[in-house]
């Protein structure tokens, strides 16, 4: 079965996961986390992205971003991916790969789901046991986010910039979203479109990228499709009510 083409528009912010291959870890060391955040903020300048939220796990990246250009997430991907593995194999005397194939990724309506994906990739390290909070977790933009502390790889949406007047304001309006954990539901809503390169929102969202793009960007439903049944003779010729 052919790969999923990954959907890219200009300007609709795009949730990006690349994963270590076999889900093996691509950070050992405070280095590499800081080498990693030094190439992307270069990567960022180069391709025009703008970065709303990411993560650095131990074996993988969750990246939040938009662009102007549809074409520059995957310019971004592939120079901060190359440059890191030679990083990365030089200094652990390695050879190959380190990724898992392509980078997942998926269109995310801004309105009513930006800050979830927000949420969603700054409470990683919570989900998979790490610390307690995410204001623990050192290699996140929540320390910037929800905090204020500086961080020169993150631009805030205009999404986060409507949540308050003042910075002040924001912040708190920010850190209120985490005194309640994401909805199960949501939660596996955010995976199943980053994992199928599916768009993040609304039906009617869904609809308006579909139309843009030409082709499905939600699941559809697996087998062959439901063949209806053949009418009854009298039925060939019987009309609705006008």
């Amino acid at each position: 079965m052919p790969r999923r083409p990954r959907i890219h528009l200009p300007g609709v912010p795009i949730h990006l996961v690349q994963r270590g291959h076999n889900r093996e870890a691509c950070f050992f060391a405070d280095e590499d986390f800081l080498a990693y955040r030094e190439w992307l903020g270069d990567a960022l300048k180069k391709t025009g992205c703008a970065l709303h939220a990411y993560v650095l796990m131990t074996n993988h990246v969750h990246l939040l971003v938009s662009a102007e250009r549809g074409a520059s997430p995957g310019a971004l991907m592939k120079a901060l991916g190359q440059r890191y593995v030679q990083y990365f194999n030089r200094t652990y005397r390695r050879s190959g790969s380190l990724w898992e194939g392509r980078y997942r990724s998926c269109l995310t309506q801004a309105e009513d789901y930006l800050l979830a994906c927000q949420r969603y990739i700054e409470l990683n390290p919570v989900r998979a046991g790490m610390v307690a909070h995410p204001a623990d977790y050192p290699w996140s933009s929540y320390r910037a986010n929800a905090q204020g502390d500086e961080d020169a790889l993150v631009t805030p949406h205009e999404i986060y910039l409507g949540l308050g007047v003042t910075q002040a304001s924001r912040l708190a309006a920010y850190r209120e979203l985490f005194r309640s954990e994401l909805e199960p539901g949501l939660v596996e809503q955010i995976r199943q479109a980053s994992n199928g390169n599916f768009a993040l929102g609304s039906a009617r969202f869904a609809e308006e990228i579909a139309a843009a793009l030409g082709r499905r960007v939600t699941p559809g439903k697996s087998g062959r499709p439901r063949k209806l049944p053949e009418p009854e003779s009298g039925d060939l010729f019987r009309g609705e009510a006008g």
